[in-house]
């Protein structure tokens, strides 16, 4: 009977009446090793965990690493500006889904699994846009804290042909020291 019920219930969501959406295109190859080092967030959309009540993460990077035995991890860096700057960190194992590296694994304490896809990605590596498959997270990330704003409307670009709603996505503050 409840599943009868939140099944009615989702049907009735907006954009969601019988329509059943084909996932997100991913870039055709992702080379892991260049994906390797350090990456700014330049923006997201709003999630609980960078943007709940007592949480606004700023100065967020992401670094992908391969160790010795050529497993990739990543680990994500954050300060939170509701709570006096507050540095967070948490590390995880990065796999690839599929054999062109486009559709990655992520899993944090082993517990934690998520499914990140490359949807965009600069020729030279310079921004990717990552986001997941039920299109409710979006990152941009690059190498530099921010990008110019072509840049930034050829991302938004193919965020919106993708599906995903880039009008809500947010710039993620960065401050970079002297």
């Amino acid at each position: 009977m409840i599943k009868r019920l939140l099944f009615a219930l989702r049907a009735l969501l907006p954009g969601r009446l019988g329509k059943s959406r084909p996932p997100p295109a991913t870039v055709a190859q992702v080379d892991l090793d260049r994906l390797l080092g350090a990456w700014f967030e330049v923006a997201r959309l709003p999630n609980l965990e960078a943007d709940g009540p007592w949480q606004h993460s700023v100065n967020v990077t992401a670094t992908y690493t391969k160790g010795p035995d050529g497993r990739l991890s990543v680990q994500t860096v954050a300060q939170n500006a509701k709570a006096g700057m507050r540095r967070s960190e948490v590390t995880g194992s990065v796999h690839p889904a599929d054999p062109s590296g486009s559709k990655l694994i992520l899993r944090f304490f082993k517990l934690i699994r998520g499914d990140l896809w490359v949807i965009g990605l600069d020729p030279d590596y310079r921004w990717a846009l990552m986001g997941t498959p039920s299109r409710r997270r979006l990152w941009l990330i690059a190498r530099t804290p921010h990008i110019e704003p072509d840049d930034f409307e050829q991302a938004m670009a193919i965020a919106v042909k993708q599906g995903y709603e880039a009008a809500r996505v947010r710039p993620t503050q960065q401050q970079v020291a002297a």
